[in-house]
């Protein structure tokens, strides 16, 4: 359950990142709101699912998450450049955190 909240909580990392370029410097309302309920219910989370897991893997995923989602949606949807060298970079933020979690956490 704990991992559950984390990969929650990353993907509303994602969404508050997003919302956060979406606001254009918090003029915009919608987005700011978005903001600062994704970011919210983001760290809520990740609180929540400290109680049982390890910092470092934890965290490691969380990060990961938002980051990988955020470098995807905004090359999907954003117009953010499409390069080699980002997918190369994403894949390996993903097999970093992979290694993380295989590591040793026991939750």
């Amino acid at each position: 359950m704990a991992w559950l909240l984390v990969i929650v909580a990353g993907l509303l990392e994602t969404g508050f990142a997003v919302s956060l370029k979406l606001s254009h410097g918090f003029t915009r309302l919608w987005p700011t709101v978005a903001f600062c309920a994704f970011a919210l219910g983001s760290f809520g989370l990740l609180t929540l699912s400290l109680r049982k897991l390890d910092v470092g893997p934890a965290y490691a995923v969380w990060t990961g998450i938002g980051a990988t989602g955020t470098a995807i949606y905004g090359m999907a949807f954003l117009g953010d450049v499409v390069s080699t060298l980002k997918i190369v970079s994403i894949s390996l933020v993903i097999v970093g955190i992979i290694g993380l979690q295989l590591s040793g956490s026991s939750q």
